[in-house]
Protein backbone atom coordinates (compact mmCIF):
# COMPACT_ATOMS: atom_id res chain seq x y z
CA UNK A 1 0.00 0.00 0.00
CA UNK A 2 1.17 3.46 -0.85
CA UNK A 3 1.39 5.64 1.85
CA UNK A 4 2.56 9.38 2.60
CA UNK A 5 2.30 10.49 6.50
CA UNK A 6 -0.18 13.15 7.05
CA UNK A 7 2.20 16.06 7.21
CA UNK A 8 4.51 14.78 3.90
CA UNK A 9 2.89 17.80 1.91
CA UNK A 10 3.35 20.54 4.49
CA UNK A 11 7.11 18.70 5.44
CA UNK A 12 7.80 19.05 1.73
CA UNK A 13 6.44 22.72 1.03
CA UNK A 14 8.18 24.19 4.02
CA UNK A 15 11.29 22.79 2.72
CA UNK A 16 11.28 23.34 -0.97
CA UNK A 17 10.64 27.22 0.69
CA UNK A 18 14.12 27.31 2.18
CA UNK A 19 15.69 26.16 -0.71
CA UNK A 20 16.21 27.61 -4.52
CA UNK A 21 14.15 26.60 -6.90
CA UNK A 22 17.20 25.32 -8.95
CA UNK A 23 17.71 22.90 -5.81
CA UNK A 24 13.89 22.05 -5.88
CA UNK A 25 13.96 21.06 -9.27
CA UNK A 26 16.83 18.38 -8.05
CA UNK A 27 14.96 16.50 -5.81
CA UNK A 28 15.43 13.00 -6.40
CA UNK A 29 12.39 10.47 -6.16
CA UNK A 30 13.54 7.40 -3.75
CA UNK A 31 10.99 4.77 -3.12
CA UNK A 32 11.29 3.15 0.82
CA UNK A 33 9.50 0.62 2.64
CA UNK A 34 8.73 -0.41 6.06
CA UNK A 35 5.76 -2.10 8.26
CA UNK A 36 3.80 0.46 9.93
CA UNK A 37 3.76 1.60 13.79
CA UNK A 38 6.93 -0.18 14.36
CA UNK A 39 9.26 1.77 16.76
CA UNK A 40 12.65 1.63 14.61
CA UNK A 41 10.70 3.32 11.47
CA UNK A 42 9.99 6.70 13.42
CA UNK A 43 13.19 8.44 11.55
CA UNK A 44 11.23 8.14 8.70
CA UNK A 45 8.10 10.41 10.65
CA UNK A 46 10.62 12.67 11.69
CA UNK A 47 12.04 13.05 8.61
CA UNK A 48 9.22 13.40 6.71
CA UNK A 49 8.22 16.05 9.52
CA UNK A 50 10.87 18.25 9.99
CA UNK A 51 11.63 18.32 6.00
CA UNK A 52 15.09 16.20 6.78
CA UNK A 53 14.65 14.52 3.40
CA UNK A 54 14.77 17.67 1.13
CA UNK A 55 18.17 18.73 2.75
CA UNK A 56 19.64 15.94 1.31
CA UNK A 57 17.89 16.25 -2.21
CA UNK A 58 15.45 13.47 -1.75
CA UNK A 59 11.63 12.93 -2.30
CA UNK A 60 10.69 9.86 -0.37
CA UNK A 61 7.59 7.91 -0.96
CA UNK A 62 6.37 5.20 1.28
CA UNK A 63 5.09 1.18 0.84
CA UNK A 64 4.22 -0.03 3.89
CA UNK A 65 3.83 -4.31 4.27
CA UNK A 66 1.79 -6.46 6.88
CA UNK A 67 5.18 -8.59 7.20
CA UNK A 68 8.56 -9.28 5.90
CA UNK A 69 7.54 -11.34 3.34
CA UNK A 70 5.44 -10.00 1.25
CA UNK A 71 8.00 -6.85 1.54
CA UNK A 72 10.73 -8.85 0.34
CA UNK A 73 8.88 -10.29 -2.43
CA UNK A 74 7.90 -6.44 -4.03
CA UNK A 75 11.56 -5.86 -3.95
CA UNK A 76 11.69 -8.23 -6.80
CA UNK A 77 9.46 -5.97 -8.87
CA UNK A 78 11.40 -3.11 -7.83
CA UNK A 79 8.31 -1.62 -5.89
CA UNK A 80 10.84 -0.11 -3.50
CA UNK A 81 14.51 1.00 -3.12
CA UNK A 82 15.57 1.04 0.09
CA UNK A 83 13.58 0.05 3.34
CA UNK A 84 14.10 -1.53 6.73
CA UNK A 85 12.63 -4.63 7.88
CA UNK A 86 13.42 -7.86 10.25
CA UNK A 87 16.14 -9.68 10.19
CA UNK A 88 14.47 -13.04 9.21
CA UNK A 89 13.02 -11.22 5.83
CA UNK A 90 16.91 -9.16 5.49
CA UNK A 91 18.31 -12.47 5.29
CA UNK A 92 15.67 -14.05 3.19
CA UNK A 93 15.69 -11.15 0.82
CA UNK A 94 19.65 -11.24 0.29
CA UNK A 95 19.16 -15.34 -0.62
CA UNK A 96 16.82 -14.66 -3.09
CA UNK A 97 16.66 -11.50 -4.56
CA UNK A 98 20.57 -10.71 -3.61
CA UNK A 99 19.48 -7.50 -1.12
CA UNK A 100 22.33 -6.15 0.77
CA UNK A 101 22.00 -5.11 4.71
CA UNK A 102 23.70 -1.74 5.14
CA UNK A 103 22.49 -0.85 8.84
CA UNK A 104 20.44 -2.12 11.38
CA UNK A 105 17.34 -0.59 12.54
CA UNK A 106 17.38 -1.59 16.34
CA UNK A 107 17.93 -4.62 18.65
CA UNK A 108 14.61 -5.52 19.03
CA UNK A 109 15.84 -9.30 21.05
CA UNK A 110 13.43 -8.25 24.01
CA UNK A 111 10.83 -7.07 21.75
CA UNK A 112 10.02 -10.15 19.97
CA UNK A 113 8.83 -12.32 22.99
CA UNK A 114 6.65 -15.57 23.53
CA UNK A 115 3.76 -14.72 25.45
CA UNK A 116 1.72 -16.38 27.53
CA UNK A 117 -1.83 -16.03 29.37
CA UNK A 118 -1.73 -14.77 32.69
CA UNK A 119 -4.27 -17.83 33.79
CA UNK A 120 -1.60 -20.36 32.60
CA UNK A 121 1.80 -18.60 32.59
CA UNK A 122 2.54 -19.40 36.02
CA UNK A 123 2.86 -22.97 34.99
CA UNK A 124 4.64 -22.49 31.60
CA UNK A 125 7.10 -20.86 33.97
CA UNK A 126 7.46 -23.31 36.75
CA UNK A 127 7.43 -26.13 33.95
CA UNK A 128 8.32 -25.86 30.62
CA UNK A 129 7.36 -29.62 29.43
CA UNK A 130 3.96 -28.37 30.36
CA UNK A 131 4.21 -26.48 26.73
CA UNK A 132 4.57 -29.45 25.33
CA UNK A 133 1.87 -29.88 22.43
CA UNK A 134 0.38 -26.57 23.32
CA UNK A 135 -0.89 -24.47 20.47
CA UNK A 136 1.49 -21.16 19.59
CA UNK A 137 0.04 -18.89 17.42
CA UNK A 138 3.05 -16.49 15.73
CA UNK A 139 3.68 -15.34 12.01
CA UNK A 140 6.03 -17.77 10.72
CA UNK A 141 9.57 -17.31 9.03
CA UNK A 142 9.87 -13.48 11.05
CA UNK A 143 11.91 -12.76 14.05
CA UNK A 144 9.51 -14.14 16.22
CA UNK A 145 10.11 -17.50 15.01
CA UNK A 146 13.40 -17.84 15.71
CA UNK A 147 12.92 -15.87 19.54
CA UNK A 148 10.15 -18.80 19.72
CA UNK A 149 12.52 -21.47 18.44
CA UNK A 150 14.97 -20.37 20.66
CA UNK A 151 13.11 -20.09 23.70
CA UNK A 152 11.81 -23.34 23.45
CA UNK A 153 15.26 -24.82 22.29
CA UNK A 154 16.48 -23.42 26.21
CA UNK A 155 13.29 -25.33 27.55
CA UNK A 156 14.43 -28.35 26.16
CA UNK A 157 11.94 -28.24 23.05
CA UNK A 158 11.60 -28.11 19.69
CA UNK A 159 9.05 -27.00 17.24
CA UNK A 160 7.64 -30.41 16.70
CA UNK A 161 6.65 -30.26 20.21
CA UNK A 162 4.33 -27.64 20.07
CA UNK A 163 1.75 -26.86 17.39
CA UNK A 164 2.16 -23.76 15.15
CA UNK A 165 -0.71 -21.68 13.58
CA UNK A 166 0.42 -19.43 11.16
CA UNK A 167 -0.69 -16.05 11.27
CA UNK A 168 -0.66 -12.44 10.75
CA UNK A 169 0.55 -10.81 13.81
CA UNK A 170 -3.04 -8.91 14.25
CA UNK A 171 -4.62 -11.96 13.45
CA UNK A 172 -2.63 -13.58 16.33
CA UNK A 173 -3.65 -10.63 18.73
CA UNK A 174 -7.29 -11.46 17.69
CA UNK A 175 -7.16 -15.14 18.41
CA UNK A 176 -5.07 -15.01 21.45
CA UNK A 177 -8.33 -12.19 22.72
CA UNK A 178 -10.75 -15.08 21.69
CA UNK A 179 -9.11 -17.68 24.10
CA UNK A 180 -7.75 -19.79 20.90
CA UNK A 181 -4.43 -20.47 22.05
CA UNK A 182 -2.51 -19.56 25.70
CA UNK A 183 0.63 -19.06 24.17
CA UNK A 184 1.44 -16.55 21.04
CA UNK A 185 4.53 -15.34 19.73
CA UNK A 186 4.39 -11.33 18.72
CA UNK A 187 7.41 -8.26 18.44
CA UNK A 188 6.17 -4.93 19.99
CA UNK A 189 4.11 -3.10 20.36
CA UNK A 190 2.05 -6.38 19.53
CA UNK A 191 3.32 -7.86 23.21
CA UNK A 192 1.84 -4.34 24.77
CA UNK A 193 -1.11 -5.05 23.47
CA UNK A 194 -1.76 -8.65 24.38
CA UNK A 195 -0.79 -6.98 28.19
CA UNK A 196 -3.22 -4.45 28.05
CA UNK A 197 -5.66 -6.51 26.47
CA UNK A 198 -5.28 -10.38 26.48
CA UNK A 199 -4.29 -10.63 30.14
CA UNK A 200 -0.66 -11.81 29.05
CA UNK A 201 2.28 -11.73 29.48
CA UNK A 202 5.96 -12.37 28.66
CA UNK A 203 6.89 -15.86 29.16
CA UNK A 204 10.16 -15.64 27.50
CA UNK A 205 11.97 -12.81 25.06
CA UNK A 206 14.79 -13.39 22.37
CA UNK A 207 17.00 -11.25 24.97
CA UNK A 208 15.96 -13.84 27.56
CA UNK A 209 17.04 -16.82 25.20
CA UNK A 210 20.17 -15.20 24.32
CA UNK A 211 18.89 -14.55 20.64
CA UNK A 212 19.78 -11.09 19.31
CA UNK A 213 17.36 -10.05 16.83
CA UNK A 214 18.89 -7.17 15.23
CA UNK A 215 16.18 -5.43 12.56
CA UNK A 216 18.25 -4.74 9.14
CA UNK A 217 18.52 -1.72 7.27
CA UNK A 218 18.39 -3.10 3.11
CA UNK A 219 18.96 -2.17 -0.19
CA UNK A 220 18.09 -3.59 -3.93
CA UNK A 221 21.49 -4.50 -5.25
CA UNK A 222 20.95 -2.52 -8.98
CA UNK A 223 19.70 0.17 -6.96
CA UNK A 224 22.72 0.32 -4.58
CA UNK A 225 25.12 -0.30 -7.54
CA UNK A 226 23.14 2.82 -9.28
CA UNK A 227 23.07 4.97 -6.78
CA UNK A 228 25.57 4.61 -4.07
CA UNK A 229 25.54 8.43 -2.98
CA UNK A 230 21.41 8.35 -2.92
CA UNK A 231 21.84 4.96 -0.50
CA UNK A 232 24.13 7.06 1.87
CA UNK A 233 21.93 10.10 1.95
CA UNK A 234 19.19 8.09 3.02
CA UNK A 235 21.58 6.74 5.92
CA UNK A 236 22.29 9.96 7.02
CA UNK A 237 18.74 10.93 7.41
CA UNK A 238 17.88 8.09 8.92
CA UNK A 239 20.70 8.27 11.20
CA UNK A 240 19.75 11.75 12.37
CA UNK A 241 16.16 10.40 13.18
CA UNK A 242 17.86 8.30 15.90
CA UNK A 243 19.99 10.80 17.45
CA UNK A 244 17.73 13.48 17.63
CA UNK A 245 15.39 10.82 19.14
CA UNK A 246 17.86 10.09 21.76
CA UNK A 247 18.58 14.20 22.21
CA UNK A 248 15.08 14.73 22.13
CA UNK A 249 13.55 12.14 24.14
CA UNK A 250 9.73 13.59 25.82
CA UNK A 251 9.43 14.76 22.40
CA UNK A 252 10.54 11.81 20.46
CA UNK A 253 7.78 10.06 22.47
CA UNK A 254 5.16 12.62 21.61
CA UNK A 255 5.82 11.62 18.01
CA UNK A 256 5.96 7.98 18.07
CA UNK A 257 1.93 8.26 19.23
CA UNK A 258 1.26 10.46 16.23
CA UNK A 259 3.28 7.96 13.76
CA UNK A 260 1.75 4.86 15.38
CA UNK A 261 -1.75 6.62 15.53
CA UNK A 262 -0.94 7.16 11.44
CA UNK A 263 -0.58 3.56 11.18
CA UNK A 264 -3.92 2.91 12.83
CA UNK A 265 -1.95 1.94 16.55
CA UNK A 266 -3.02 3.53 19.16
CA UNK A 267 -0.43 2.59 22.18
CA UNK A 268 0.09 3.74 25.90
CA UNK A 269 2.11 5.68 27.57
CA UNK A 270 3.90 2.77 29.07
CA UNK A 271 3.90 1.06 26.31
CA UNK A 272 5.88 4.41 25.18
CA UNK A 273 7.96 3.79 27.04
CA UNK A 274 8.81 0.36 26.90
CA UNK A 275 9.61 1.19 23.08
CA UNK A 276 12.33 3.24 23.54
CA UNK A 277 13.91 1.10 26.74
CA UNK A 278 13.42 -2.29 25.52
CA UNK A 279 14.93 -1.38 21.71
CA UNK A 280 18.29 -0.20 21.75
CA UNK A 281 18.94 2.41 18.63
CA UNK A 282 22.56 3.06 17.42
CA UNK A 283 24.39 6.19 15.94
CA UNK A 284 26.67 6.55 12.73
CA UNK A 285 29.91 5.54 15.09
CA UNK A 286 27.88 2.66 16.56
CA UNK A 287 26.84 1.21 12.94
CA UNK A 288 30.24 1.36 12.24
CA UNK A 289 31.44 -0.68 15.14
CA UNK A 290 28.65 -3.11 14.80
CA UNK A 291 30.17 -3.74 11.21
CA UNK A 292 33.08 -3.83 11.71
CA UNK A 293 35.17 -6.45 10.62
CA UNK A 294 38.61 -5.75 11.32
CA UNK A 295 39.14 -8.29 14.17
CA UNK A 296 37.38 -10.85 11.82
CA UNK A 297 33.71 -11.49 11.13
CA UNK A 298 31.69 -8.02 12.62
CA UNK A 299 29.03 -8.34 15.46
CA UNK A 300 26.54 -7.82 12.47
CA UNK A 301 27.82 -10.87 10.32
CA UNK A 302 27.62 -13.22 13.42
CA UNK A 303 23.59 -11.89 14.42
CA UNK A 304 22.93 -12.64 10.73
CA UNK A 305 24.70 -15.76 10.46
CA UNK A 306 22.66 -17.01 13.37
CA UNK A 307 19.47 -15.88 11.76
CA UNK A 308 20.62 -17.84 8.77
CA UNK A 309 21.63 -21.15 10.61
CA UNK A 310 17.81 -20.91 11.74
CA UNK A 311 16.48 -20.37 8.71
CA UNK A 312 18.28 -23.53 7.22
CA UNK A 313 17.06 -25.57 10.38
CA UNK A 314 13.98 -25.06 9.91
CA UNK A 315 14.39 -25.26 6.18
CA UNK A 316 13.24 -21.76 4.81
CA UNK A 317 16.45 -21.55 2.68
CA UNK A 318 19.25 -24.13 1.90
CA UNK A 319 22.15 -22.79 2.73
CA UNK A 320 23.24 -19.55 4.40
CA UNK A 321 24.44 -16.81 2.47
CA UNK A 322 27.86 -15.50 3.61
CA UNK A 323 27.59 -12.37 5.76
CA UNK A 324 30.50 -10.75 3.37
CA UNK A 325 28.34 -11.58 0.41
CA UNK A 326 25.24 -9.43 1.19
CA UNK A 327 26.45 -7.18 4.81
CA UNK A 328 28.19 -3.74 3.11
CA UNK A 329 29.11 -1.25 5.83
CA UNK A 330 31.09 0.44 2.72
CA UNK A 331 27.39 2.89 2.54
CA UNK A 332 27.71 3.54 6.34
CA UNK A 333 31.06 4.60 5.85
CA UNK A 334 30.41 6.38 3.14
CA UNK A 335 28.81 8.70 5.43
CA UNK A 336 31.51 8.79 7.78
CA UNK A 337 33.98 10.31 4.90
CA UNK A 338 31.51 13.12 4.13
CA UNK A 339 31.66 16.01 6.04
CA UNK A 340 28.20 17.48 5.33
CA UNK A 341 26.34 13.77 6.02
CA UNK A 342 28.23 12.70 8.66
CA UNK A 343 27.44 16.04 10.49
CA UNK A 344 23.95 15.74 9.04
CA UNK A 345 23.77 11.68 10.71
CA UNK A 346 25.17 13.32 13.81
CA UNK A 347 22.54 16.14 13.76
CA UNK A 348 25.09 18.81 14.64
Amino acid sequence: MKLSFKAIALATTMSLGAIAPAQAQDLTRINLSYQPALYWALPFYLATEFGWWAEVGLDPSFTTFPAGAPQIAAAQARDWDIGGTGSVPAVLGAVRYGLQTIGITNDESAGNALMARNDRIEEFRENPESIRGERILLTTNSTVDFATQSCLEQWGLSQEDVVYVNLGQAQVITGVIAGEASLAGVWAPNTYTLQERADSDYLCSGADAGAIVPGALVVRPEYAEENPELVARFLAVFLRGVVWAKENPEEARRHLVDFYSDGGVEISDAAVNAEFELRPTFGLEEQLALMDRGDGESDVDQWLTAIADFMVSVGTTDSAPDAQDFIMPQFMQMVMDDPELRAIANNE
